[in-house]
């Protein structure tokens, strides 16, 4: 009986361990940069840099399309990244996937709103080059 008490709070441990959830959500972006895109005027294009909406480390940032699937959005970032926003499937955001050190550390959903952002010409954003484009 001990033996396989033992033999669940393994599995549990393991299973608890191989999910996303050291992966946070940051709202504090997402809040910061809906501020952000509310200022842009109809018909106008504005920047923001990242720098001034976040407090951890960071090497690389990518911001996601809506419709990209998991598959794609792996390919992307080139880590390891379970979805927990299921973009694949969505229009309604963009999503930023933050790396250190090789490992997604946060992501932020960012509303779209009737507004297009991109990174301009670079594939992903580095704490010394972190210019996001919104477009409305």
């Amino acid at each position: 009986m001990i033996k396989q008490i033992a033999v669940i709070l393994l599995s549990l441990l393991l299973i608890t361990g191989c999910n996303a959830s050291d992966i946070k959500r940051n709202t504090e972006i997402e809040k910061r940069l809906h501020s952000s895109i509310m200022m842009v005027s109809d018909n106008s294009t504005s920047k923001t840099s990242l720098n001034t909406f976040e407090d951890f480390e960071w090497d690389k940032a990518f911001l996601i399309q809506p419709y990209t699937t998991q598959t794609d959005l792996e390919k992307q970032v080139g880590v390891k990244f379970t979805d927990p926003s299921n973009i694949g499937s969505r229009d309604d955001i963009y999503l930023l996937v933050f790396i250190h050190e090789g490992k997604a550390v946060q992501y932020a959903e960012i509303q779209r709103l009737h507004t297009t952002f991109s990174l301009g010409d670079k594939e992903y954003l580095e704490p010394a080059n972190d210019v996001i484009y919104i477009e409305r």
